[in-house]
């Protein structure tokens, strides 16, 4: 067992997280962790990654076997206060969180895939004192299901339990709200919404009502469940969700998607290259069409409906191949197109591509890892309900729960002294979503909606000067 250790002294607000994984996830998992300032030791048995993620942050690493309790011990869980288990193996991720909930008081987190426990996964909770079971390929094919339901969406992300959205677009030429001030927009149109993100060029702002919209825009704004539809529609934007869909790659994600998608009376196809797979699925699919083919063949691709099918997700294992058909889709059909991504490297090049609305699983995987971190430091605080991260993490949105002596209750928001690039935008008070405006005030036990540039913040008030 080789340990890398760099252990810094800890703030007052910091965590000590032990992370089992150095894959895709665990390293998003530090990269969303490390501006936090939290103590974060990681144990792969992998020496060559260790080596690789000590160099590239100021963080300890263990070599090592994380379900053995003398590995946990040499990563410190005795001090720990989360231990997340992000390997490639449910059943290691599992006994990783039993030994450390046997060893420590720290919580846990486990990363599980398999459909059979993802099933289980209350009972797993519960007997095995988990404090969070993650699916990646769930939280992913919930994503994508969120965008087909409202197709000219690049992204759909829900607040509030479900009774606030918030959508991401981008404005085509002609579009009615380009080369207006928002100011200028009208009660008319922005009565039910609010613009709180604009992408433009690569560089992302929190915008002012003295903002001008323009032709390639991407904007982000949140709105009460169903009042978004109404919203595109007016502004011109065809919002009916999907008639059918197209689903290249039959993996874990196609099989949840499919399953959102049937159950809302969205026709399936999915193409998968693995004959045993393709017996799997049409089992626990029984509406749906599956082909054994490959993905890539163009004259498959035809015959399954391409060039009429009203969505195509590229859901392969590769991510090159995902980025092909996508813009092969493209060229031969009129249809939503979603591609999923899982390298997180070059993302200017990706963004240039068209791709329609591209998901990363490691980056919504890591958003709900992060929320419960963030919730854990700031229990003495407030609460975070929810944690979205837009624009390749550049903004993030976060629910808080206002506690009773938060500073920003009962006042006028337009005189709160928020910090720049900081903008509330919701506020949810006992089930009522209101799309606050000047005049309008937070309550305790509200839950609000903060749209920021900022990182780590972990309570509301850390909105203020």
């Amino acid at each position: 067992m080789s340990i890398y250790n760099r252990k810094k002294q800890r703030k007052a607000r910091s965590l000590h997280i032990i992370i089992v994984g150095c894959g895709k996830v665990g390293n998003t998992l530090v990269e969303r962790l490390i501006p936090d300032e939290h103590e974060i030791t990681v144990i792969d048995q992998n020496a060559e990654r260790i080596q690789q993620i000590t160099d590239r942050f100021d963080i300890s690493g263990v070599v090592g076997n994380g379900a053995r309790f003398a590995v946990q011990s040499e990563a410190g869980v005795d001090t720990a206060d989360i231990l997340i288990a992000v390997t490639d193996s449910d059943e290691l991720n599992l006994l990783c969180c039993v030994v450390a909930k046997r060893a420590a008081k720290c919580d846990v987190i486990a990363r599980v895939r398999t459909p059979e426990y993802v099933q289980e996964a209350d009972y797993l909770k519960e007997k095995l004192g988990l404090a969070m079971i993650i699916n990646p390929d769930l939280q992913t094919a919930g994503a994508i299901a969120r965008v087909l339901y409202m197709p000219t969406a690049l992204s759909v992300n829900v607040f509030a339990g479900g009774q606030a959205d918030m959508v991401r677009i981008k404005l085509q030429e002609g579009n009615a709200l380009t080369g207006k001030k928002i100011m200028d927009l009208g009660s008319d149109r922005l009565s039910d919404v609010l613009i709180c993100a604009v992408e433009r060029g690569g560089e992302v702002v929190i915008p002012d009502g003295s903002f001008i919209l323009q032709t390639g825009d991407v904007i982000v704004f949140i709105a009460q469940f169903r009042k978004g539809r109404s919203f595109l529609n007016n502004i011109g934007f065809q919002t009916h969700r999907v008639r059918d869909a197209l689903l290249l790659g039959g993996g874990r994600c196609a099989y949840y998607l499919a399953k959102f998608l049937l159950e809302a009376g969205i026709e399936v196809t999915i193409i998968e290259r693995d004959r045993n797979w393709c017996e799997v699925l049409s089992n626990e699919l029984p509406q749906a069409v599956v082909i054994n083919g490959d993905a890539a063949n163009e004259e498959l691709l035809a015959e399954a409906g391409i060039e009429t099918v009203q969505a195509v997700v590229a859901l392969t294992g590769f991510d090159e191949g995902n980025v092909f058909l996508t813009l092969h889709a493209r060229e031969v059909s009129n249809a939503k197109l979603v591609t999923k991504v899982s390298r997180i490297s070059f993302q200017q090049v990706i963004d240039h591509l068209d791709l329609g609305s591209v998901v990363y699983p490691q980056y919504i995987t890591s958003e709900a890892i992060v929320a419960y971190v963030r919730t854990k430091t700031a229990q003495m605080h407030g609460d975070i309900e929810t944690l979205v991260q837009l624009f390749t993490d550049r903004v993030e949105a976060i629910e808080f729960l206002v506690p009773e002596d938060s500073g920003v209750t009962g006042v006028p928001l337009s005189e709160l002294r928020l910090k720049d690039q900081m903008l509330i935008t919701c506020i949810n008070r006992k089930g009522k979503i209101i799309i606050p405006r000047g005049h309008d005030m937070i309550c305790p036990g509200d839950t609000v909606i903060l749209v920021t540039t900022h990182k780590g913040i972990d309570c509301i008030d850390d909105a203020l000067y």
